[in-house]
């Protein structure tokens, strides 16, 4: 069937499978979780929402999110900002090196930068005098820590991608560099800045792992305060009544992010010439890019060090005790059977998210010819986009107290975990995947159906070798993801089946130095894994990884 109907049956059917997953396992989760906010002893009551929101610490709460990811963004914006120019529009050697490897500090498991940064800034620890254990700012330079790399890749795309001619053209009528970066360079990033910004802050506003590590007792986001409420006061309506504020403020943000996306820059036309060389004016560049290496270095070598040290000695025994359970049995089971675990779980999110994210790019970028298939294409963008900015603690504990009664009883599922990983994941699926088959001109699938090529021929001679390299490193992106996930896996993991993270949380929240020290083993393992797969996917140098 051709014509309108037959695009819109085509439509649907696409849309159905990764909509019914959506509604199933990310719309009535959160919806049953914001339902405890409103809903008291069976009846509608928001009053006791205001009541919650008027409560003094969560005045303190909601303060210390605002101010830490303000600041947190703002110092990621001016550290990635020059390092961008020197690593996108200068030439030097080991320049993709470089560039890989920052990219891999945002797919860390967040509890092993807390554990890393502990090693660092503890009382033990190489900058131990400087008292920064437990403080705001050890806070703040985590997160810092995560989302430099994020302004680095998505504003250095777009300034790898600027047309020199204007600023040859300032520069050529007497204006000076800096007048060039005013007056030309920066209006055309604006877009890209800002879009890059509102990313960390939403990224930096529902972090979990590294205020949970880092915070201790004095310190508490939003996020890591909706945990709190649930686990240890099991004060069901105040974490709801934050679950929905956290709602409310990043939805917006990611309306405003899609409308910067939708904005088309018209001098973002890919220069072919070859980038010049760093000069002495590079300077600022050559700084922001050492400091980076510093704030990304310093912790993750403190972190290998302590894990090589056992009784102020050189030592391997912290690996050997992973074989074990811990002091005290403070574990269930090994560290090397929690690894295994988080292998497995994550392969099965990371086919689940590539499977729902390819359905998803398919559906909205095929080309559309009214008005209103358009916008219904670009809801559907819009709306797979939610999972990005719910957090995941809402997502696992909606889990716990919608998924437990028939037909979906799945509390038990060994499913469940991949499927709330998959879910964090699916955005940066879709993400990476969307400008590539986007940019898939569609003339060429008509050439090929114009020459006899079926659906499936026109698919395999046309998409498959355009899409490869993007679906290979949005796998490898899905699976680094979901191999740290903590935030959604500390609610729904099972205690004779905890992944790698749950059980490097257990080890640090156990005293006695056996136990740290095999925290700190464990983390070097898990880093070291989540490391490699993405510097092995970013050699396919896929430029969309890492966009939002």
């Amino acid at each position: 069937m051709t014509g309108p109907t037959g695009r819109a049956l085509t439509l649907a059917g696409l849309a159905v499978v990764p909509l019914a997953v959506l509604g199933v396992f990310f719309v009535l989760p959160v919806s049953g979780m914001l339902s405890e906010g409103f809903v008291t002893d069976g009846r509608f009551d928001p009053g006791g929402v205001l009541e919650v929101l008027g409560r003094p610490r969560v005045h303190r709460v909601l303060w210390f999110t605002v101010w830490s990811s303000t600041v947190a963004t703002l110092l990621a914006v001016l550290l990635g900002l020059p390092a961008a120019h020197l690593l996108h529009r200068r030439r030097f050697w080991g320049r993709g090196m470089l560039r890989s490897l920052l990219l891999v500090p945002f797919v860390l498991p967040t509890v092993v930068v807390g554990v890393a940064f502990r090693e660092l800034i503890g009382e033990a620890g190489p900058l131990g005098f400087l008292g920064l254990d437990g403080s705001a700012a050890a806070i703040v330079a985590g997160l810092v820590f995560f989302n430099v790399a994020v302004v680095i890749r998505a504003v250095g795309a777009a300034w790898e991608s600027l047309d020199p001619r204007p600023a040859e053209a300032a520069a050529a009528l007497g204006a000076s560099p800096a007048q060039v970066l005013r007056t030309v360079t920066l209006p055309a990033l604006r877009p890209a800045i800002v879009s890059a910004a509102s990313v960390v802050f939403l990224f930096c506003a529902t972090a979990f792992g590294v205020v949970l590590t880092l915070g201790g007792l004095r310190y508490s986001s939003v996020e890591t305060e909706i945990y709190l409420l649930t686990t240890n006061l099991l004060d069901l309506q105040a974490a709801a009544a934050l679950c929905i504020l956290q709602l409310v403020a990043i939805t917006a943000l990611l309306v405003v992010m899609s409308r910067l996306r939708a904005v088309p820059d018209p001098t973002l036309v890919r220069s072919t010439a070859l980038p010049p060389r760093p000069s002495a004016g590079d300077w600022p560049g050559v700084l922001a890019t050492g400091l980076v290496l510093l704030l990304v270095g310093a912790p993750l070598a403190a972190l290998v060090t302590g894990s090589l040290r056992v009784h102020d000695a050189w030592s391997l025994g912290n690996y050997r005790a992973l074989g074990g359970e811990g002091d005290q049995q403070a574990l269930l089971v090994p560290v090397g059977e929690a690894l295994l675990t988080s292998l497995r779980t994550a392969v099965d999110a990371t086919w689940m998210s590539l499977t729902l994210g390819l359905l998803v790019t398919i559906v909205v970028t095929r080309r559309s010819r009214t008005r209103a298939e358009r916008r219904v294409r670009g809801l559907l963008d819009g709306l797979f986009m939610l999972p990005l900015g719910v957090s995941a603690v809402t997502l696992g504990f909606g889990f716990l107290i919608t998924l437990d009664q028939p037909p979906l009883d799945l509390r038990d599922s060994p499913l469940l975990v991949p499927i709330a990983q998959a879910l964090v994941a699916l955005p940066l699926v879709v993400r990476t995947l969307v400008p590539v088959v986007g940019g898939i001109d569609d003339r060429q699938r008509q050439a090929a159906a114009s020459l006899g090529a079926g659906p499936l021929r026109t698919f395999a001679t046309v998409d498959v070798p355009a899409t490869w390299r993007p679906l290979t490193a949005a796998a490898g992106f899905a699976f680094a993801v979901s191999l740290g996930e903590f935030g959604a896996t500390s609610f729904l993991a099972r205690e004779e089946h905890p992944t790698l993270p749950i059980v490097i949380f257990r080890l640090i929240g156990h005293p006695g130095a056996m136990n740290y020290g095999m925290a700190l083993a464990a983390s070097v393992v898990l880093a070291a894994t989540t490391a490699a797969v993405m510097l092995a996917v970013d050699r396919l140098r896929v430029g969309s990884m890492g966009a939002f």
